[in-house]
């Protein structure tokens, strides 16, 4: 019996006072999180005279903003929403500012709410801060697939080559303009059919060596293990590019398990508008990114934040 078969969707409505959570019509395993329009309006003035600079070089900060959120809404939001990143049967959900005008620190702001009700961002080596925002253009020159638009980036997790666990990935859409394809793919592991087979290899433990290219400014080497047990459960740890294989053996088991994750028939693309996020428990979703159409004109940039749960 597979994976699919032996698993039941989580079916849970929460509501309170300004919110509403509930199954998210584009994925099954996913909720929405509901904001009513008075609180990301109040949320947006509350939070004005917290600067850029404010955030980036004083964290608890960052916790402010996540508590100017919280306090709008009741103190079981936050824990809601945890308990939604740790549920297995779930592990993620989308919210949005509900078309409501912002700027591009308003978006981090928003981010920054949701990434510090779940736990703490890990440092952004790439970025330098604990965000990333990036752009992906028609022409690009960079050593990875994160911003190159025409070519399909294959599922994986974040956090492959870093020593620090990375609980949960937030990924925010702050601008878009001529942009046809690109859709974010999602796969659950516990939904994908070959999950049993390779989780079960005899290279499944096997500690493989991760490198990080020029551009993510991690010049350690790492050893991960794909499959590996988390809260008593299996999760997984992944990606192509960063994983370097010592034998033929190794290499074809790698690329039997990228391709097998591809072709399943659980991949998800999901539409996120503009000022929506979504944030994943990394440990059991895998993410990547469709291919755009091509278009001299294609511009899109978006937020990441990646991190761990805390107490």
């Amino acid at each position: 019996m597979s994976m699919v078969e032996t698993k039941k969707h989580p079916e849970q409505v929460w509501t309170g006072h300004g919110y509403r959570i509930e199954p998210n019509k584009e994925h099954p395993r996913l909720y929405k999180v509901e904001l009513e329009g008075w609180v990301v309006e109040q949320f947006l003035v509350d939070v004005k005279n917290i600067s850029d600079e404010q955030l980036e070089y004083i964290p608890y900060q960052r916790l402010m903003v996540a508590k100017a959120l919280q306090d709008l809404l009741d103190e079981s939001f936050g824990e809601t929403i945890r308990h939604i990143l740790h549920d297995r049967l779930s592990g993620g959900f989308t919210v949005g500012l509900g078309g409501k005008d912002a700027d591009a620190q308003d978006y981090v702001k928003f981010s920054t709410a949701f990434s510090h009700l779940a736990g703490i961002p890990n440092f952004d080596a790439m970025s330098k801060k604990y965000y990333a925002r990036f752009s992906v253009k028609h022409t690009d020159d960079s050593d990875s697939y994160l911003r190159q638009a025409y070519r399909r980036f294959t599922l994986h997790t974040d956090g492959t080559y870093v020593d620090e666990p990375t609980d949960w990935l937030l990924m925010m859409k702050m601008e878009e303009e001529n942009a046809a394809g690109g859709s974010s793919r999602l796969l659950h592991l516990d939904e994908w059919e070959d999950f049993e087979y390779f989780s079960n290899h005899s290279l499944a433990s096997y500690p493989f060596t991760y490198k990080a290219p020029a551009s993510k400014n991690v010049s350690e080497e790492v050893t991960r293990k794909t499959f590996y047990t988390w809260n008593n459960q299996p999760c997984i740890c992944f990606i192509d590019q960063f994983v370097y294989p010592q034998t033929i053996q190794q290499a074809e088991y790698l690329q039997e398990l990228s391709h097998s994750m591809e072709q399943s028939k659980a991949v998800i693309e999901l539409e996120l508008p503009v000022g929506d996020l979504v944030m994943l428990n990394n440990r059991f979703w895998l993410h990547g990114r469709g291919a755009f159409e091509q278009n001299t004109e294609l511009h899109r940039e978006l937020l990441r934040q990646r991190g761990r749960f805390v107490q």
